[in-house]
Order: C-alpha cells, then structure tokens, then sequence
C-alpha cells in the first residue's frame, strides 16, 4: 500500500492521531494566529543545500528530543559493549557470516539522531526531489486552469514559463525540513537501535533509555532484554557488512518508487481559491486535499514490492538466527520474540518510517513468512548453503515464493547458492547451542559472563588479567558520551 509521503494528504483513518499540523509548520511558524505566513517563511528561505532543509529538520528535531533525552552513563556504555560482545559468541555457531568487528556502542536519542542524519539524507533527498519536481509542474499546469479566479489568471499570464520552479525549491525543503524533523524526533524517542528499522543507517549501536522503557512490563530482567536486543542489532550489523549489495539495493527501491510520484493538477487549482494566505491551518489543508495521485503507477508497485520483499527476507533471516543463537541460553527467548513482533506488526518504527517520510506502508506478515522460509532454507541447504544466498540477488526468492517456500526450495531454490550442505549435517540445525552460558534453565541458572571469559582465555587455558572482573573487563570504566552520542572522537561513521 503507499499513501503520500510526508504528511501530505487527509488522515487515513485509522486511529493515527491528527493534530492538524501534517508539516509541522503550526508550531514552527507560532500557529495560525502567530502573524503572517510568508513573513515569518522568508526568514527560513536562505536554504539552498537539497530539497530538504536538514539544518531545520535537525534542529526541530533536537528540540523535541530535549525533554525525554538523557546522556548515557559509565555503567550502560560498559553494559551495551558486553552484551555485544556475548551477543557475537552465540551468533559464530548459527551464521556463516563472521562477525562485523565492532563492538555496540551505547547512544543516547541525540546521539543516534546525530550518527544516522548522513543515511536519512540519501534516503530522503530524492522522494523530497521527486515531490518538489512533481508539485512545480502541477502548479504551472493547474493555475493555466480556466477555473481561477480572474485576478489570478490575470497574474499568471504576466509570468514566464515555469515560474513555481524556484519558489517550490525553497518552500519544499522548508516543509520538508520540518516534517522530516518531527519524524526523526519521534523515531529517535522510540528506537532502539540503530538497524531497527530495517536498513542499514550506521555503525552499531543500543539506545539504553529506550530499552530501558521498552523492558518495563515485560517480566524479563533487564539484562535479558538487553542481550537479546544486541543479538538482534549484531545478526543485523553482520548481514549489512557482508553483504555489499544489500544497502544499495535498498536504497534504490526507495529511489524507483519515488519517481512514480504524481501530483493532480486539478487539485492544484482547486486548492487556490480555498486557502487564506495569512493562516497557515488553512494552507496546510489546501496542500493535503488531494494533490498526490495514490494510485501506485506500475514502476512503484515493482519497487515497492522489491522494497518489502527485500526487508522481509532481511527481518526473517534476522529472527531466524537470533532464535538459534538464543535458545537454550535465553529464558525469556520465544516472549522476547514475540513481543518484537508484536511491535512490528502494530506499527513499529520501521513502519512509521516509511510510511511517514517515503509514503510507503509495508506489511508486518510478510517477515513472518519470510521466516519461515529461512527455516526451511536452513533444513534443507544448512548455515552455510543458507547464507550463501546472500551473494546474489538474483539468488534470493521473490514475493511469491513466501507464500510457498517448499516449492521455492524444491525448484529455483534447490540449485541456487554455492555451499548446499547435507541435511543433518554439522551447523544445519536451527537450534540454538547449548553455549558457553549452559542449558536453558532460570535466570539464575544462566552464567551471563562466562562467554565473556572464555573469550580471553590463553591458548594454554590460562584467564588473562584483565577477565578477572565480572563482565570480563579491567572494571576500568569507559568513555563518556561524546559529542555525538558516542565514545568515538570522531563520532559515528556512517554506514
């Protein structure tokens, strides 16, 4: 399905709350009674840096992160860097795909907003070009109407051809900047880490405030919660690494869908007769009354469906071998589990993302069933046949092959890849390992810090002095929040 990006357009409907203010621009610009419109526009108007004024979308932003925002502590950086640590133990047994290297920093809100603003840029630049291109045609074709009113007609033939170029330019990437900033202000207070969304953003990262809330009433220890949340964000790191196409992939879907944008023209020249220039309610309605044609051309159904197809398998491959890795070690595995899906599936971030700044709304089934697939992936071909199908894209199934992964696996399936291992086979099974934290059992049975320390032992058996604390560290503590919400001098690197 796909409804207009940006907060363009009436409320669907659905229960989504609608404060009138689809851009943003209400409380930017001191609402409708906060004086003239376009005086108050002209002093956002210098921007000439994309489609999308980032300098005014990182400050609206900031300032909504302001009050719910903390920095992150000694304990949680130290806490974030363990349970990666552990987290890229239980994961070697059940992927082929070796670890990304890097250890889990830990981010506060501000932090990931600042680490993931460089992607959101390549993201979003190009559905804010594509909207601005389509709304500049659409306004010289809508005002040569004949329904306007005559002062206004009369006002167009005194102008050049394309007249709305320049002036949608700027306009845009001021409506664009604030509606990007309330969203990645909401995103950022709801995330937990920086692959949650589903595509490739950063270098890793854990949100301790937000996993802290997310953990409350659920009736697993915290530490669990964490782990289990690393063991997510490491597969997801390990997969974006090692497979080099997978990020221009889906950035590109994005891309193809955005140039199927279309703008109606007749909606143009109804809106000018509707709106007052002084109140900016009454623009914004104007603007939202039906200007973008939601009937998806054929070029945005394929790439909406690669889009889908593609975060499906990489959220089924995701769930898949964090199960494996976790079962038998985890207590709380299969409810840890569920409730991510259950985020998912009632709109969790990556589906406000989307849905908010691309104008796409995906469908939580799919990874469901793209996990299933992998299953039986895994079964029939092994871990390493299974992740073998990564190489390519043309190696991957389709859409329609969700629906059936038997067949698929049976036919295009079966010769695919290069390292099909036999069924039963050492490294097929889709269990867990026992790991170095012993058999499923309570929370108090599970060694949370032995795997840390298996991991510095000498080759001659011997513990090295620096795993003598608990969690397998000097117990020095480690760097504070940096600028950027990291312990990086340098800040995050982006992806």
């Amino acid at each position: 399905m796909t409804r207009p990006p940006f907060g363009f357009g009436p409320s669907s409907g659905s229960g989504e709350p609608d404060d009138g203010d689809p851009f943003g621009l209400g409380k930017l610009l001191g609402g409708a009674g906060g004086g003239d419109l376009f005086a108050q526009l002209q002093k956002l108007m210098s921007w000439s840096g994309g489609p999308v004024n980032w300098d005014l979308a990182e400050e609206v932003a900031m300032a909504a992160l302001q009050e719910g925002d903390r920095p992150v502590t000694v304990e949680e950086t130290r806490q974030v860097a363990d349970a990666g640590r552990l987290a890229d133990l239980w994961l070697d047994p059940v992927t082929a795909l070796p670890a990304a290297g890097r250890e889990p920093q830990a981010w506060s809100r501000t932090g990931w907003l600042a680490g993931t603003l460089a992607s959101w840029k390549q993201l979003v630049d190009p559905v804010a070009a594509q909207v601005t291109s389509a709304m500049g045609g659409a306004l010289e074709q809508g005002l040569s109407g004949e329904g306007l009113p005559p002062e206004v007609a009369g006002m167009m033939q005194g102008l050049g051809p394309n007249p709305f170029a320049g002036v949608m330019k700027q306009v845009g990437g001021v409506v664009f900047g604030a509606q990007v900033g309330q969203a990645l202000g909401a995103l950022a207070a709801e995330v937990l880490s920086t692959t949650e969304v589903g595509i490739p953003l950063g270098r890793s990262a854990l949100l301790p405030a937000s996993i802290e809330a997310f953990a409350e009433g659920l009736e697993v220890p915290l530490d669990e919660v964490r782990l289990y949340l690393s063991l997510r964000e490491a597969a997801h790191q390990r997969l974006f690494l090692h497979v080099p196409w997978l990020r221009a992939h889906l950035y590109d879907a994005v891309e193809a869908y955005a140039r199927g944008i279309e703008v109606d023209p007749t909606a143009i020249e109804r809106a000018v007769g509707s709106f007052d220039p002084t109140d900016p309610a009454s623009v914004q309605e104007a603007l939202g009354s039906g200007l973008f044609e939601l009937d998806a051309t054929p070029a945005q159904t394929a790439a909406l469906g690669r889009l889908e197809t593609a975060l499906a398998l990489v959220e089924g491959w995701v769930d898949l071998v964090v199960d494996a890795a976790a079962s038998g070690v985890l207590p709380h595995a299969v409810p840890l589990r569920e409730t991510v899906r259950r985020r998912r599936a009632t709109g969790g971030p990556a589906e406000q993302t989307f849905a908010t700044l691309v104008g796409l709304q995906l469908r939580p089934r799919r990874l469901r069933e793209a996990a299933e697939l992998w299953e039986v992936v895994t079964q029939t071909r092994g871990i390493e046949g299974r992740d073998a199908l990564w190489e390519h894209p043309d190696l991957l199934p389709g859409s329609s092959d969700l629906d059936d992964p038997q067949a698929w696996v049976q036919g295009a399936g079966a010769s695919g890849g290069s390292h099909t291992a036999a069924p039963g086979a050492a490294g097929t099974t889709s269990v867990g390992p026992a790991g170095p934290a012993g058999p499923a059992g309570s929370a108090e049975q599970t060694d949370w810090d032995a795997g840390l320390r298996a991991l510095d032992k000498d080759l001659d058996g011997e513990l090295d002095e620096d795993a003598a604390s608990p969690y397998g560290l000097d117990g020095e503590s480690g760097p504070e929040d940096g600028p950027h919400g990291t312990d990086d001098p340098d800040g995050p690197v982006p992806a």
